[in-house]
């Protein structure tokens, strides 16, 4: 079930969220959390606009085994090759922009994903991987 949305302007973001809802719904979450995770996959891919220009997001069904059997996820992962960003602490931070925006976006991505990975190289780029699992 992977895909991928290349992303080189605003509708490629609104695809990418729309992308992120269906899936979720064919993997069986719950209206409220589909919507999450749309918007969580707004907020990444409007970053990747913003500050690269373009990249990619993939989208990938995701298992995990823990006490009560397979518990089945989605992974969303957002990359670009743009400038980097040079502290990851105080992007996560509410309040903290760098561009025209609140602050808000990254901090609250994290906050609607249970799982939240970024890494950052300076001049080569930025990944943010996001999972949300099914309970």
């Amino acid at each position: 079930m992977a895909e991928i949305i290349r992303v080189f302007n605003e509708i490629h973001a609104v695809i990418a969220g729309r992308t992120a809802h269906r899936l979720a719904q064919q993997i069986g979450f719950p209206l409220g959390e589909c919507t999450a995770i749309h918007i969580a996959t707004l907020e990444v891919t409007r970053n990747i606009l913003e500050y690269a220009g373009h990249g990619q997001v993939l989208f990938e069904q995701v298992e995990r085994q823990d006490v009560l059997g397979i518990q089945l996820g989605i992974e969303i992962q957002a990359i670009d090759n743009g400038p980097g960003i040079p502290d990851l602490e105080a992007v996560l931070q509410d309040g903290f922009s760098t561009g025209k925006g609140l602050g808000k976006g990254l901090p609250g991505a994290k906050r609607l994903m249970d799982d939240f990975e970024i890494t950052s190289d300076m001049d080569k780029g930025t990944s943010i991987t996001m999972r949300k699992w099914k309970l």
